[in-house]
């Protein structure tokens, strides 16, 4: 697989900073093995939890780094990537997920999507993890039916676990009183905050050394400007940093300094 000059030019074996990046192989800081023990958890007690996070946070990280430690032969993965698809989509979805045609009218279709719930728990013995990414696109509606699905055995029981993956806006949507009834049935919740500096600095190293490269390629002040750049967060971390590696090999440097990431901060915050 052919790769651009730039990558060569730093002797990488591929291009850094990319989302193709094996479940191993994720950068896991603080925040994330919190986040992951906490779903962790949600999946053992067969709960609800909220993880939520700025745009770019790994949020997604966490989720998948979560899920890959799963038994699949215990645990049967349902993820949404987008919730945007109404009420009856949320039936659909489980339904078909669990090898089933979905009913057509909606209190079938709703007591189908439980049954089959119920029977992947108690029959099949594989517990159901629901991962409902974008979880801030969630409308009035769509959380009311969530809350119906959690009911059973006369709410003393879920049949499933559910993940709420959303940015801010999510913990204060479900603060709102009319969904008391379903922010009660939340067991944990959790923020991921931005990196600081030293896991930056530690950000940059570890997706290098998935490279290759293990010596350093970035100046201490080029970190600096380039984690201001990108507040902490890192997808645009991974952006500026790349931005900086394409302009040092331009020039032909060897090594990233300040320089070129002050070029890139440039051509990543024109309008």
């Amino acid at each position: 697989m052919s790769t651009a000059p730039w990558v060569a030019h730093f002797g990488l074996k591929k291009t850094p900073f990319g989302k193709q990046i094996a479940p191993k192989d994720l950068f896991m800081r603080a925040a994330h093995e919190e986040a992951v023990a906490r779903i962790t958890f949600c999946v053992v007690e067969s709960a609800l939890g909220v993880v939520v996070g700025d745009v770019g946070a790994g949020k997604t990280v966490a989720v998948r780094a979560a899920v890959s430690a799963l038994d699949p032969t215990r645990h049967q993965v349902i993820y949404v990537s987008n919730p945007a698809f109404g009420t009856r989509g949320l039936y659909v979805t489980i339904v078909r997920s669990l090898g089933a045609a979905p009913r057509y009218q909606r209190a079938e279709l709703m007591a189908q999507a439980q049954d089959l719930l119920a029977a992947e728990e108690a029959e099949r013995h594989r517990r159901v993890v629901l991962v409902l990414d974008e979880a801030h696109l969630l409308t009035p509606d769509q959380l009311e039916e969530l809350r119906l699905l959690t009911n059973a055995e006369m709410d003393s029981a879920s049949a499933f676990c559910g993940i709420l993956i959303g940015q801010p806006t999510l913990s204060r949507q479900l603060r709102m009183g009319v969904f008391a009834a379903l922010d009660q049935r939340i067991a944990t919740r959790f923020s991921i905050k931005a990196m600081d500096i030293g896991e930056s600095a530690a950000y940059l190293r570890h997706h290098l050394a998935l490279c290759g490269r293990e010596d350093p390629l970035f100046a201490t002040d080029a970190i600096s400007r380039l984690h201001r750049v990108a507040n902490g967060l890192p997808r645009q971390l991974n952006n500026a940093a790349t931005a900086a590696l394409i302009a040092a090999a331009a020039e032909g440097k060897d090594l990233v300094d300040d320089a070129c990431a002050k070029k890139a901060v440039a051509e990543l915050t024109k309008d």
